[in-house]
């Protein structure tokens, strides 16, 4: 407990002593879901370690990049559907081994009356996550395809401090919402720049930084 309350110690203690008390420490694995759209989120995540990717799918089942959560945050969107009470409009996925504490949604209200450090915490968390959410949106609407993909692994690396990815060219197409074919001839590209290493389902970006 005591990775928590060093990186949760800007909460009151009492706060702090309620969610040791209740809040539940779980491990997910790379790849393993943490919750799925249009499922009702009875529990939500705080980030002890770890990656997790944030997205929506179309029916197609593309797959769009909204964010990244990393230690000390929560997922805003899953905080919002918490307190209204709807069905989780996001998936939650773990980009790398990442450890958590799940806490009962009915405490969110909660804690936003009782602790004002908790208020400021959430408030911080909508704040933070719509700057990145315009971001998203200003880099579909204004950058070439390239551009993103260079903007996707910067933004990796940034979160996580990572400098590969691990997974297949249509793992990054769905994330970036186009086809493989596209991402394939825009890798190599970055390859024949030196800029990037590719090899079987893993790329090295380092080239990049």
């Amino acid at each position: 407990m005591g990775d928590f309350l060093s990186q949760y110690n800007f909460l009151e203690k009492e706060l702090l002593e309620e969610i040791h008390n209740i809040g539940i420490r779980k491990t997910f694995q790379a790849n393993e879901v943490l919750i799925r759209e249009g499922q009702f989120i009875s529990t939500f995540p705080l980030v002890l370690q770890g990656l997790i990717r944030i997205s929506r799918n179309s029916d197609e089942g593309n797959e769009l990049l909204l964010y990244y959560l990393q230690k000390n945050e929560a997922c805003a969107m899953s905080l919002t559907c918490c307190m209204a009470k709807l069905t989780s409009n996001v998936k939650a996925i773990a980009e790398e081994e990442t450890e958590v504490i799940m806490l009962p949604v009915e405490m969110i209200d909660i804690w936003i009356i009782k602790y004002t450090s908790w208020k400021q915490f959430v408030m911080q968390t909508f704040q933070n996550r719509f700057r990145e959410l315009i971001d998203t949106v200003d880099s579909i609407a204004f950058l070439k395809l390239d551009e993103r993909l260079i903007k996707y692994f910067i933004g990796r690396n940034q979160k996580s401090g990572a400098t590969t990815f691990s997974g297949t060219h249509q793992d990054l197409a769905l994330q970036l919402n186009t086809s493989r074919e596209v991402i394939s001839r825009l890798l190599k590209k970055l390859e024949n720049d030196n800029k990037i290493k590719l090899s079987r389902n893993f790329i090295n970006f380092s080239g990049l930084l």
